[in-house]
């Protein structure tokens, strides 16, 4: 009796129970086409049914699912129909299968019933012809195509990545992704340099580990899984699978498709909204007949709330419709897939892209990728900046980057320290210009473009045609162009340079008339009376005169005037005088001319040299000049608008033989041995610098023409640029490009520096060689005067033991 007791209550409870389940709520069914009856999707619907009939006493969901063919329309309708017209009915549609969405969505818009699709959804042509009524059939929970295309082109592939020929769109199938990149690694093209964005929702599901690169491969996606509510509603799932099903499946977040995503959204929307309507004005289903007339008494008023309805918890970010049924309201993430960052967030609802990666982060994701390989640096042998090393003993065999050495090399090295990266050298030949013939850039510009060298280091110019197609640096080093040429070569010094000022003629017309005048004083002295005097005043009728003006005493009066010296005697008569007085005139006359021209010919060494700058050197037409062909300075004279560099410009491109050089060594050579200092060599002032120190014979012309830099070459839009820029400023604050430009200008020379030639007031003295001559003179003048008084005296001792009759 008890135990009927028992059983009467339990079974009174248990019908109690099901009447408050069955006929309290309102039963409701939603449909479900699946291609693959095990798809991820069953999870999450799994779960939001069971939660919305946990803990919501409004309205008790049921789904019937069914599966779908996704290449047979017929098929497909069938399977729609028989949905439709089985015993309960359903009150929307869902259905995974992308190429059925338009005949299953026509057959849902004649019955007004909702049809919830989450695949990409083209464009129709004659969406603009559908009417109202059958376009309202439609909930599309996947981004409307043309919002969704222009956030592809316009925010990421602008804002983010400017377009080059580096960045490669790669639209295919997600399982097809990592075989085509598996491809292009094979053919080189996932290194550093490339940058790849990935159209799939769902590529953050693969493992891209795989592939070992340091490519920028960018994707995007429409939720977080690493946020706390996916994280939880994951979760959920999980428990809500052990619950129902006694299993356990553990959901990795990232391997979570877009799609399933997008389905949790899409029936949580749709249960919050027939919850709703429960109460008012209610909602429920009935079976329809494909081939009947009857509608769905519901549909349309289900799919006006559906739209308006502003569910909680989605994982997508916020929901909205346009009157199409399609979404407007998302957000997108642009996703880092290497590191799996985030690096932006793209929002629809004003169009706004907003970084989410500082600048300090995105240099160190570059320095990470510089760090994972050995950077490739393109250079060309040319002193200082690289030369091959001298081996240290015989048999030493020299490998790697341990072949050469320089400044560039010093350079590369003290950034590559900075940063932490490891390097090799790889030579070229030219620096880099466009070859019209071949249509490419050749040298080591031509090395960056493809794709064979990550740097490139030399005396590289930066100049507007190369920065158009590569990047450059911060400038290591600025400079501008100049002129090389020979210094003017010092004669060998004459002892007898005091004699220069005159010609051989002028000296032998000079002491011809030196002699002459002083025999004509001799005459006019004894002809005019004024010259003869009393040998003694005291008597006043002397018996004789004398005459003083022997031919002795003529000859030291013309020698003394010429001389500018004084003399002792002077003639008194007229005529005498007046002979004096024009020799006294012509003396003054021929002494300071030989005075004047002396000063110029005793310092002729230490004049100027024919050409002081850019603009003498263009007006004279005697010294030739050139440059370097097929470089920056050859662009610099072709493409400048001034005077001046258009003249010398078309003077060098006329001139025969041909004035251009191959390299800057030849150009120097040229310079060194043309006669007669006649061809000076353009080129820039530091390589002129390093010239002059140890060609003696060498000089810079003038100042320089320009302002140019040097710069470290890189890939257009290197993602390592900043990170060169930031070592290079780093060793310029530390001094250290000072020191590099010091060790190898001066110290690490292989040939002897010049030796300092003093001051400029030490260069104009003169030494003993200029003025050796009238030493010479004068001690040859002093030598025979010694003679001749040594003579004189033993004649004057003749004479007198002659006359006194004394023995010597």
């Amino acid at each position: 009796m008890a135990k009927t007791m028992i059983l009467s209550v339990f079974l009174i409870t248990s019908c109690f129970l099901f009447n408050y389940v069955t006929c309290a709520k309102t039963v409701v069914t939603i449909g479900v086409l699946l291609e693959d009856l095990t798809s991820q999707i069953t999870i999450p619907l799994n779960s939001t049914i069971y939660k919305k009939n946990m803990f919501d006493q409004r309205a008790y969901f049921s789904t019937k699912i069914m599966k779908v063919s996704g290449t047979d329309d017929f098929e497909a309708s069938q399977t729609l129909c028989n949905m439709l017209q089985s015993d309960m009915g359903v009150v929307a549609i869902y259905s995974d299968a992308v190429k059925s969405v338009p005949i299953l969505e026509s057959t849902c818009t004649n019955f007004e019933i909702p049809f919830i699709s989450t695949s990409w959804r083209n464009p129709s042509a004659s969406k603009k012809d559908t009417t109202e009524t059958e376009a309202r059939a439609l909930l599309n929970f996947f981004p409307e195509a043309e919002l969704y295309s222009k956030v592809i082109l316009r925010p990421i592939l602008k804002k983010i990545r400017n377009t080059t020929e580096e960045n490669i769109i790669l639209d295919c199938q997600n399982e097809n992704i990592l075989a085509v990149l598996s491809q292009a690694k094979s053919v080189g093209m996932l290194t550093l340099h490339n940058r790849y964005f990935l159209t799939s929702l769902d590529a953050h599901t693969i493992d891209f580990s795989v592939l070992n690169t340091t490519a920028n491969i960018t994707t995007i996606r429409l939720h977080d899984p690493k946020s706390d509510d996916f994280l939880n509603t994951i979760h959920r799932w999980e428990l809500t699978e052990f619950e129902n099903h006694n299993k356990r499946i553990p959901l990795d977040p990232l391997s979570i498709k877009t799609e399933t995503v997008l389905f949790h959204d899409a029936i949580l929307l749709l249960t919050d909204t027939i919850n709703a309507l429960t109460i008012k004005p209610g909602i429920s289903n009935k079976p329809l007949l494909c081939n009947g007339t009857d509608i769905s008494e519901h549909g349309f008023i289900l799919r006006k709330y559906t739209q308006i309805n502003k569910p909680s918890l989605t994982l997508t970010g916020p929901i909205k419709f346009n009157d199409e049924g399609e979404r407007i309201d998302f957000n997108i993430h642009v996703i880092d897939i290497i590191d799996d960052s985030v690096i932006a967030t793209w929002y629809s609802s004003n169009e706004t892209l907003y970084l989410a990666r500082d600048y300090n982060q995105t240099i160190d994701a570059a320095i990470l990728n510089l760090q994972k390989i050995t950077v490739i640096v393109s250079s060309r042998i040319g002193e200082p900046y690289l030369r091959y090393r001298n081996v240290s003993y015989e048999g030493e065999v020299l490998t790697g980057n341990n072949r050469y050495e320089g400044y560039s090399m010093d350079l590369i090295a003290g950034i590559a320290k900075i940063i932490g990266f490891n390097f090799q050298f790889e030579l070229t030949e030219k620096y880099g210009n466009w070859d019209a013939s071949e249509k490419r850039w050749n040298g080591l510009v031509g090395e960056i473009i493809e794709k064979r060298a990550h740097l490139a280091i030399c005396d590289l110019t930066i100049t507007p045609e190369r920065r158009e197609v590569v990047d450059f640096s911060m400038p290591f080093m600025t400079l501008g162009i100049s002129i090389l040429h020979k210094a003017p070569t010092k004669e060998d010094v004459n002892i007898f340079g005091f004699l220069d000022p005159f010609s051989p003629i002028v000296w032998i017309y000079t002491a011809t008339l030196y002699l002459v005048i002083s025999i004509v004083l001799f005459f006019i002295s004894r002809m005019t009376p004024g010259d003869w005097e009393n040998p003694h005043p005291c008597e006043d009728n002397p018996e004789e005169l004398e005459n003083i003006w022997d031919i002795r005493n003529c000859l030291w009066l013309t020698l003394g005037s010429i001389m500018t010296q004084g003399c002792d005697i002077l003639p008194k008569g007229i005529s005498s005088r007046l002979a004096v007085g024009m020799w006294w005139f012509f003396s003054l006359i021929m002494t300071s001319s030989y005075t004047a021209n002396l000063a110029a010919f005793l310092t002729k060494a230490n004049l100027e040299p024919p050409i002081d700058g850019a603009e003498a050197l263009a007006k004279q037409t005697k010294i030739k000049y050139g440059c370097l062909a097929g470089g920056a300075t050859e662009s610099f004279f072709k493409n400048s608008n001034f005077t001046t560099y258009q003249r010398m410009w078309m003077n060098m491109i006329q001139a025969k033989p041909s004035v251009f050089e191959d390299t800057n060594p030849d150009g120097v050579y040229r310079v060194q041995n043309t006669k007669n200092n006649l061809y000076a060599f353009l080129m820039e002032s530091t390589q002129i610098e390093y010239e002059v120190e140890t060609k003696c014979n060498l000089k810079q012309i003038g100042g320089t023409l320009d302002s140019k830099s040097f710069g470290i070459a890189m890939p257009m839009n290197s993602p390592y640029r900043s990170a060169i820029n930031r070592a290079v400023l780093k060793m310029q604050e530390a001094g250290d490009l000072g020191e590099l430009k010091t060790k190898w200008w001066k110290t690490k020379r292989l040939e002897k520096s010049c030796e300092g030639t003093g001051d400029e007031g030490d260069s104009l003295k003169l030494g003993l060689a200029n003025v050796g001559g009238v030493f010479l003179v004068l001690g040859i003048g002093i030598g025979l005067s010694c003679a001749f008084a040594i003579l004189e005296f033993l004649w004057n001792c003749r004479n007198v033991s002659v006359e006194e009759h004394v023995s010597i």
